[in-house]
């Protein structure tokens, strides 16, 4: 089994949220919250602030702790075949953009970031990390802990 230890941004201002799109290997969208992989020895405090300075353009202050989610993808359902079963541990942070300009990322992975208005998300393409950290936004759990999401359709791993 792998396992990755993430921190994400969830930025939320004027009924809309910031997401970032990743292109698929077969060319399919697949928008996600901006944030990644945590570095060794990073704090993922600061992770989640480096990362959105990296696939937005943007700086960004955290402003709470939201929550922690962690689940498994079978080795069946990941999106490179033939890898093991993988686990994400994601830390959610709510986010504030505090500067900078909007733009797509040198050289990376994502594809552009946009502005989407809360009500157009079910509509698309995404991960599940989406779906989780707005509703750890929304709800505030005192535990910091949401139910699993369903993964299919619409909502990817």
């Amino acid at each position: 089994m792998s396992l990755r230890l993430a921190a994400y941004a969830v930025c939320i201002e004027g009924g809309r949220v910031l997401l970032s799109c990743l292109v698929s290997p077969k060319g399919e969208p697949n928008w996600t919250l901006p944030g990644g992989r945590v570095e060794h020895t990073e704090d993922p405090f600061d992770t989640v602030v480096r990362e959105v300075a990296e696939e937005t353009g943007y700086d960004a202050v955290v402003e709470r702790l939201l929550g922690v989610d962690s689940r498994t993808i079978p080795a069946a359902e990941r999106a490179i075949p033939g890898g093991p079963e993988h686990q994400n541990v994601g830390i959610f942070y709510q986010v504030r953009i505090t500067g900078g300009q909007l733009r797509p990322e040198p050289n990376g992975g994502i594809a552009e970031s946009v502005w989407t208005p809360l009500a157009e998300v079910a509509g698309l393409r995404r991960s599940s990390l989406v779906d989780t950290g707005l509703a750890l936004a929304r709800t505030l759990p005192a535990t910091g802990h949401v139910a699993p999401l369903p993964v299919g359709g619409l909502i990817q791993h």
